[in-house]
């Protein structure tokens, strides 16, 4: 926890944010001079994601932060604005952008998205313990501890992280009791290389033409995808008038609604119903989370709305305004990036990185080997390490309709987070230092 940033009113933080996307939309259109040159090699959704990191790096903005009382007592607080973005304009973003969707053309991707998201999921399996190895050999010290305090058990709740979530990373911390007096640190290696990683894909996007090239892609099944929602999009636009945009927002917002109050219905339903979902050690402690269920519930309903004749609303700028709540996302992600914290603890965040270097190895040399798009790396990439909450939000820079990919193969990486996590953290103590 750091002392109170500079602006602790969500209301002023929100503005700030907004401000932030605008300012990088607006430069960003520029059609000549420096901004046209610069946004050729930082793409505009990277700046959305960076400025809110710097704000927060300076202090002005934080997500969470320490106030003492004038008795002594000391407070934790937090910003609410990621929680507001997440569990509101995501699954509101999810519906919008799969109104419109082609489902066969999105089965047709094929079995590449798959075998790349395994491959990073493989990465991060073996990247652990690759990179307790290559840092013991120069600094033990940094990798090592007995008992409870082994750093290796700490890892664990990255690697359930990285493959899965939040429900995996707490499954993981209670198998292997890791001292939670310590646990900061690995919090803070999950966030500061997650995000790293995160700026890298977002980088890429902007040269996915030249890197496509370079892995010798066949594009075709997310070109034609792209066509056909386009198509689509043409055939059915119109100028749309202020009963359009209330539909939209009431399409949206109601089914966010119900991905709320089914997820809870189901959620309530897991725990009582399945002993091992209440087991934090199991697996199947997912299903006894909200946010999968929110986040599942939410692209079902859009995909089935995709059958209905509400699909004619993208005429109208449905999956627009599912962008925008996606970039609001955006900035509140990048908020809860902190670019002087990689300089906190140097050790952890350099194995860190070493992991996150070795899955980046494995996931494009296995695309480059199946020749897939960078798209399927991003994607599935970001489908381990970053979950549900930003898996969306790369596929959607790509193009709108390809947000319930990230969504469909991040569901898989819950799934699987638990037991990839259990083997990375047992080949992980094989090598640790004792």
């Amino acid at each position: 926890m750091h002392n109170p940033p500079f602006f602790t009113d969500d209301t002023i933080v929100f503005g700030l944010l907004m401000f932030t996307i605008g300012t990088v939309f607006f430069t960003s259109s520029k059609e000549d001079g420096f901004w046209k040159n610069f946004y050729k090699i930082v793409p505009a959704l990277l700046m959305c994601y960076l400025l809110p990191a710097i704000l927060s790096s300076f202090n002005i903005i934080a997500p969470e932060w320490t106030e003492v009382t004038t008795s002594g007592e000391k407070i934790e607080k937090s910003s609410q604005v990621y929680f507001i973005a997440s569990r509101y304009l995501l699954p509101a973003a999810l519906v919008l952008m799969t109104l419109s969707i082609d489902m066969k053309a999105l089965l047709n991707l094929g079995f590449k998205a798959i075998f790349v998201f395994l491959a990073g999921t493989f990465g991060i399996v073996i990247g652990g313990p690759i990179a307790i190895l290559i840092v013991s050999i120069f600094s033990p010290e940094t990798v090592g501890g007995n008992d409870f305090d082994a750093v290796w058990r700490g890892l664990s709740t990255i690697a359930g992280s990285w493959i899965g979530g939040g429900a995996n990373q707490a499954a993981m911390l209670e198998i292997f009791k890791f001292n939670q007096a310590k646990y900061g640190a690995m919090v803070l290696v999950d966030i500061v290389v997650a995000n790293i990683g995160m700026a890298f894909l977002l980088f890429g996007i902007g040269k996915k033409e030249t890197i496509n090239k370079w892995l010798k892609a066949d594009n075709s099944s997310i070109q034609e995808l792209q066509d056909k929602v386009s198509n689509y999009q043409e055939s059915v636009k119109r100028n749309p008038s202020l009963t359009d945009y209330m539909v939209i927002l009431a399409i949206a917002f109601t089914a966010v609604g119900l991905s709320h109050w089914g997820s809870q219905v189901l959620s309530n339903f897991c725990k009582t119903t399945f002993e091992s979902v209440n087991d934090p050690k199991s697996f199947a402690s997912t299903f006894g989370g909200t946010f999968f269920w929110m986040i599942s519930i939410a692209t079902f309903l859009g995909i089935a709305l995709s059958y209905t004749k509400l699909k004619t609303y993208e005429g109208a700028g449905a999956s627009k305004i599912g962008s925008v709540f996606i970039y609001i996302l955006v900035a509140s992600i990048g908020m809860k990036m902190n670019l002087n914290s990689i300089f906190e603890n140097p050790g952890l965040i350099l194995v860190g990185i070493i992991w996150m270097i070795i899955h980046f190895i494995i996931i494009f040399a296995v695309a480059k080997l199946i020749k897939a798009p960078y798209f399927f790396i991003a994607v599935g990439s970001q489908a381990n390490v970053g979950g549900a909450a930003s898996a969306p939000v790369v596929a959607s820079a790509f193009h709108p309709s390809l947000a319930s990919v990230g969504v469909l193969l991040a569901i898989f990486g819950y799934i699987a987070g638990t037991y990839g996590a259990i083997i990375c953290t047992f080949l992980m103590e094989k090598v640790a230092p004792n």
